[in-house]
């Protein structure tokens, strides 16, 4: 897919196109008929931040509705996921594409409580860093009304990309993540 954008925002976003139902596939349109897709710019190398996004396990640092994400192997994770209503959802993930330093591909394993395929990319942007850029497809469980729920709830995929690569950004630049006054206790008394 040539990439014909003027700005650094992701197909779902840019300004200068819309998504098409080719790039929704190249996004793993097949697990999903709903795409988030967000990006920010890290004032760090891409490698560094590609190192610790491919470490799977690192991602429930900044990934707030994240519970655990085990390594199966090389190419496979199992995934658990905070969902609506006290609820988890989980899924095995699948490595479907990696180029070091550049890009993290990957999609559902058959059977997942949501369906859903994605990419990272870290593009070098000179002196300003590195754009991530993150590209997700997923299939709501219950469909629009599931949907619905979870943007009532904060769990929607498109709300949590924004935040969890805003947190992402305050990690790799500064080592730690703002909170507001509420402690994570709270938060989960109050969303529970």
């Amino acid at each position: 897919m040539t990439d014909t954008r003027q700005d650094d925002a992701p197909p779902a976003t840019a300004k200068a196109s819309s998504v098409t139902a080719a790039e929704a596939q190249a996004f793993g349109g097949s697990k999903g008929d709903s795409i988030a897709a967000r990006a920010v710019t890290i004032n760090k190398p891409a490698d560094e931040l590609y190192a610790y996004w491919r470490d799977f396990a690192n991602l429930s640092t900044f990934m707030d509705n994240v519970v655990e994400i085990s390594p199966i192997d090389t190419k496979r994770s199992h995934w658990v996921v905070k969902a609506p209503g006290g609820r988890t959802v989980e899924w095995d993930a699948i490595v479907t594409e990696e180029r070091d330093g550049q890009l993290i591909a990957w999609e559902s394993a058959e059977g997942a409580d949501v369906a859903n395929a994605g990419r990272v990319e870290f593009r070098d942007a000179g002196a300003r860093g590195t754009v991530v850029t993150a590209t997700i497809t997923y299939d709501p469980p219950a469909g629009l009304i599931g949907k619905v729920i979870a943007k009532m709830f904060q769990r929607e995929p498109a709300i949590q990309a924004r935040r969890d690569l805003r947190r992402f950004k305050q990690l790799m630049e500064t080592g730690e993540i703002a909170t507001g006054a509420r402690n994570r206790a709270e938060h989960e008394e109050r969303d529970a």
